[in-house]
């Protein structure tokens, strides 16, 4: 009787399940989670699960997989738009969401140290009674270690940054198990390469972010939140370009055209609120300073046709509006039950944004589809959410071929193809555009010397094959 010899991921989990237990896994289940995010890329099934709970675990793996040349994928809370946690080559998914401890928080030097697998809303909720808060802010109920993975960003990034600005240091495993650390606590130094910056959107590609030193930030005294109408797109972009070229500290800037109003009032219930574009802001300091500002923007929005300022001051209101942009995407999916949504991620010099913005308004209009628009507009960066039929082959071409006009739009308006997105699968061929061949071959070289045999997280950033 022939049998199949083993296979290099079966060596792999063999000698892992010694030290992992039930931890490493291929139940069908449970690999059918893994096999893909929240995009519309095809799902790919992984050999095996690995819930990691310690560095020694994610490094004696790594370095059972370069043996074997077995691929790995990072995995975190499975919330990815661009198919980074697809596992395209099989091998093994690493599940990082058990690491999930704060280990310290420094509030004298306002920094902590977590593990990956803490989310935003965890340490904040942990912050809360020592004044301190962490301020980046995708919307989802992502990662921190997935953030760092895909140099996430947010609504408030136009004030604190995004999550490049507020990583102090990382601990990493590399691809053949070896552990390093990056940074440190200081706010500043001039010694050596800036590792830090290099794991930092390198989507799992170079290395397994294992621990996070993250800066933190003093809640504010005052904060204010506003909701202003307008009775066309250009009058409420063109407001936040003023507020912007301006230099109004506004600590949230945030975009929705008609379209996407509409479905957020039927998703999240917003009364009062007509469905036209309409800008969601926030103000943050002193109660004099948050005056100021909103005393300012709100002029420039009375400029442009603006409606005025519906104001929500209290934390239980302003926590609602909030809630109801970030389910900005699920009530998009909502709108038009039974579609799924392809989302584009562009961000433009602000001085552009009327142009772009407006130009992909007008794409949409002549492609035939809805397509929500949202942005995180006080730094350039929008989003739209094609409404497509999944499955039905001849939709999917034209939304990608829309999403395509949308970047190249961008690009050559002297933006980016992703903003906060990352690259994955769904942008890999803008790359060259963007970059350029140079700046490519400099990127694969680095990749082969960190990961010569290509095992970590291949298929994403690349169209090349072999990385």
């Amino acid at each position: 009787m022939n049998t199949l010899a083993p296979r290099p991921v079966d060596h792999v989990v063999a000698a892992a399940r010694e030290f992992l237990g039930e931890r490493i896994t291929r139940n069908d289940a449970i690999r059918q989670q893994h096999s893909r995010g929240e995009d519309t890329t095809p799902p790919t099934m992984p050999d095996a699960v690995v819930f990691a709970e310690t560095t020694e675990e994610v490094s004696r793996l790594l370095a059972l997989c370069h043996q074997h040349a077995v691929p790995v994928t990072p995995f975190g809370a499975g919330t990815s738009l661009e198919g980074h946690v697809n596992p395209v080559r099989g091998g093994i998914s690493l599940d990082l969401s058990r690491m999930n401890a704060i280990e310290e928080v420094n509030a004298a030097d306002m920094d902590c140290l977590i593990g990956p697998g803490v989310t935003r809303q965890q340490l904040n909720e942990y912050l809360r009674d020592q004044g301190l808060f962490f301020p980046v802010d995708p919307g989802s109920h992502c990662t921190i270690g997935g953030m760092c993975a895909t140099r996430a960003s947010g609504t408030n990034a136009v004030r604190y940054g995004t999550i490049r600005e507020n990583v102090l240091g990382l601990e990493v495993v590399l691809a053949d198990g070896r552990v390093i650390q990056t940074g440190g606590r200081t706010r500043k130094a001039a010694n050596g390469y800036d590792l830090t910056r290099l794991f930092i959107g390198s989507e799992g590609t170079l290395g397994v972010i294992t621990r996070i030193r993250l800066r933190l930030h003093g809640i504010p005294e005052a904060t204010s939140a506003a909701v202003c109408q307008f009775p066309d797109l250009g009058s409420a972009v063109n407001t936040v370009i003023a507020t912007m070229q301006l230099g109004v500290p506004v600590a949230r800037i945030e975009l929705l055209d008609e379209v996407q109003m509409a479905a957020c009032i039927a998703y999240s219930k917003l009364e009062g609120l007509a469905p036209v574009p309409t800008l969601f802001l926030e103000f943050h300091g002193t109660e004099a300073g948050v005056a100021e500002q909103a005393e300012s923007v709100e002029a420039l929005a009375l400029d442009h046709g603006g409606s005025g300022f519906a104001w929500a001051r209290d934390a239980e209101e302003r926590n609602r509006l909030w809630k109801a942009r970030h389910n900005a995407y699920w009530a998009g999916i909502a709108w038009r039950p039974g579609k799924k949504g392809i989302t584009t991620d562009v961000c433009v010099p602000i001085s552009r944004l009327a142009e772009a913005l407006l130009g992909a308004k007008a794409d949409i209009e002549a492609s035939g589809f809805e397509a929500p628009i949202v942005g995180h507009v006080g730094d350039g960066n929008f989003h739209t959410i094609i409404l497509v039929e999944e499955g039905n082959a001849e939709e999917m071409e034209r939304a990608w071929a829309l999403d395509r006009q949308i970047v190249r739009r961008a690009l050559a308006l002297g933006g980016t193809c992703s903003g906060e997105h990352g690259v994955g699968l769904g942008k890999r061929e803008f790359l060259r555009e963007e970059h350029g061949e140079a700046a490519l071959d400099v990127m694969r070289a680095l990749k082969a010397s960190m990961d010569p045999k290509g095992i970590l997280n291949p298929g994403k950033l690349f169209l090349d094959t072999n990385t």
